[in-house]
């Protein structure tokens, strides 16, 4: 009797591999807007610590300028209203990112999610693990371990359209995959660790609201002037219930459709997401920055920043945190999947990207106020410390990503090259006959005006000097 034929080995899964073509186009389309709104960001807060720092008195005024119905518990100041009511959107857009990745992107396979997820939740484990542990060590307080938690994409992307570099597209969405992954928990984080009383009647009334938004989606009911008041009610509602109000935002992204049907080109939470995002990235975003990030940068305050183990520790988490949170993560998760890493990247490469995600700009400032509320030479100092350590891991990275621009320059050239010009880079046509048949054509045309051009010059090279 013969022995039986040994199964063969599964095929590895490979790490940072190219991307399917809808991906491709869904990322180029969310990382153009989110880097032009990341420079937008970039500009708002260096106008933020203009401000603050040759003008103090009018910025403080203008941050404390208290406005809104008093009666729904809505009269807050200029930074408030940034702060709980503005960044619900740009929650709402990591919702509906969230729910894309789910059930469209790089999370929807359970093997495939593995890898940004393990990384992700290592690069937020370790940075709280080095500010603790500098914080224990230093008898400072644990209260702020949550800020060096976050990274900031749009921040990440800015510093990538200042200095230049064309990551590969693999490199670009395991960067959004990590910050859509990191965003999700610290929404957990804020909602589980930031919330000291809770009004349940006005909690009841927000999920009530939010039950009646689900139905009308279900429903497929048009008309965003049904949805936008409705969402004002449901922010209004959660805001008073106690928990943080962007936790609104968040859970109405989650609700929207991201699965495409049969004729769709694009589902409902992508249109929406489509709409929204630069409304997000160009102002919510930039207008939370302008009041938050305007702390004093006197001699002083800067020394606190390395004297002082709270300050430190956040600078140090984000840092070195970040950085060995997310390559460690990567690393281990690459280890026990069997998965290899892309042949034509290099482990330096997934270094860089981790180092570019210890810029915690956004929601680390958030985490701050939130972490040490009440206390304002506490959150100054703090936001100081995220500043500083967003510079420094931003330098850190673009050194890093300078050594390879080569390489990447190359790699996203070949990504993006277009020759038959029909919208589709030829990367992704190799398998189509008609792609190549276009090709041939082109081939052709090229070399029957190359022989034109050959029997031109031959008939001028024959004919007889013309007199001086």
């Amino acid at each position: 009797m013969a022995a039986p034929t040994p199964a063969p080995p599964s095929p590895r899964r490979t790490l940072l591999g190219r991307l399917s073509l809808p991906e491709r186009n869904y990322l180029t389309n969310a990382l153009r807007t989110e880097t032009v709104g990341g420079v937008i960001l970039l500009v708002a807060a260096i106008a933020a610590l203009l401000w603050a720092n040759i003008f103090g008195s009018s910025y403080e005024a203008v941050s404390d300028f208290h406005f809104g119905p008093a009666s729904l518990g809505l009269n807050l100041s200029m930074e408030h209203w940034a702060a709980d009511g503005l960044l619900a959107i740009f929650f709402f857009v990591a919702g509906v990112e969230l729910k894309r990745e789910l059930v469209a992107g790089e999370l929807r396979d359970p093997k495939a999610a593995a890898l940004p997820v393990v990384a992700a939740l290592c690069g937020m484990a370790v940075p709280a693990l080095v500010y603790t542990l500098v914080n224990v060590v230093g008898g400072g307080s644990t209260d702020g371990w949550a800020v060096p938690t976050a990274t900031d994409i749009a921040f990440a992307l800015a510093v990538l359209a200042v200095i230049g570099t064309s990551l590969p597209n693999a490199l670009r969405a395991f960067l959004l995959t990590l910050a859509v992954v990191d965003d999700l928990f610290a929404i957990l984080i804020i909602a589980v660790f930031f919330t000291e009383q809770i009004n349940f009647l006005a909690l009841g009334g927000a999920f009530a609201g939010l039950a009646v938004f689900y139905l009308l989606l279900r429903k497929n009911v048009r008309g965003w002037y049904i949805y936008v008041p409705l969402a004002l009610v449901i922010w209004g509602l959660m805001y008073n219930s106690g928990v943080h109000a962007t936790i609104a935002g968040v859970a109405m992204g989650l609700m929207l459709r991201c699965a495409r049907r049969e004729g769709e080109s694009e589902s409902p939470g992508e249109h929406i997401e489509h709409l929204v995002r630069p409304l997000s990235a160009g102002f919510a975003v930039p207008m939370f920055a302008l009041f938050s990030a305007g702390v004093s940068l006197s001699g002083s305050a800067l020394a606190n920043v390395f004297g002082r183990p709270e300050t430190l520790g956040v600078v140090l988490g984000l840092v070195v945190g970040k950085t060995l949170g997310i390559f460690g993560g990567t690393w281990l998760a690459t280890r026990f999947t069997k998965a290899e890493l892309n042949k034509e990247l290099a482990w330096a490469d997934v270094f860089a990207v981790a180092s570019l995600a210890g810029i915690g700009f956004t929601v680390s400032l958030l985490i701050g106020e939130l972490a040490f509320a009440g206390d304002k030479e506490t959150i100054n100092e703090i936001k100081a410390a995220v500043l500083i350590g967003s510079l420094m891991a931003a330098v850190f990275s673009a050194v890093l990503l300078k050594l390879r621009v080569r390489r990447y320059r190359a790699l996203h050239e070949a990504e993006e090259r277009d020759e038959d010009e029909d919208g589709v880079p030829d990367i992704y046509e190799q398998g189509d006959p008609e792609y190549h048949l276009r090709m041939a054509a082109i081939h052709e045309r090229k070399a029957a005006e190359h022989r034109r051009l050959a029997e031109l010059a031959g008939a001028a090279r024959n004919e007889p000097d013309s007199p001086a």
